[in-house]
């Protein structure tokens, strides 16, 4: 079986395989969040990526903005950063700090928070 951590690093170099193909540095939140987090949270927020089925808790759906609006960037940015558990979510949700710096990641919560269309 393979662990959270050896996942995390097959994602990454799917990644970096998959934007070297496209010939996409990579660095825009979008094309992040496209490479690594629509996989489980899918390409427009919903939480319907092509693995969601695999896990056990369904991934957090950002355009659901009652729900968003109650998570702070903060919160998301950890989440992000350290993985579900550092914010009392499931494992699912693996940390992302050796991919993306802090930078990176508030890029992404920015970016997460487009999905939200009041």
């Amino acid at each position: 079986m393979i662990g959270t951590a050896a996942l995390v690093c097959v994602i990454a170099i799917a990644g970096t395989i998959q934007r070297a193909a496209a010939g996409d540095d990579g660095d825009s939140p979008a094309s992040q969040y496209t490479i690594y987090c629509a996989k489980c949270h899918g390409p427009t927020g919903h939480g319907d990526g092509v693995n969601a089925s695999t896990l056990k808790t369904r991934p957090r759906d950002f355009a659901d903005c009652a729900t968003m609006s109650k998570i702070s960037d903060d919160t998301m940015f950890k989440a992000i950063k350290e993985g579900g558990p550092a914010v009392n979510l499931p494992g699912d949700m693996p940390p992302w700090e050796q991919a993306f710096d802090d930078g990176e990641i508030k890029g992404l919560v920015a970016y997460v928070r487009t999905f939200c269309k009041k």
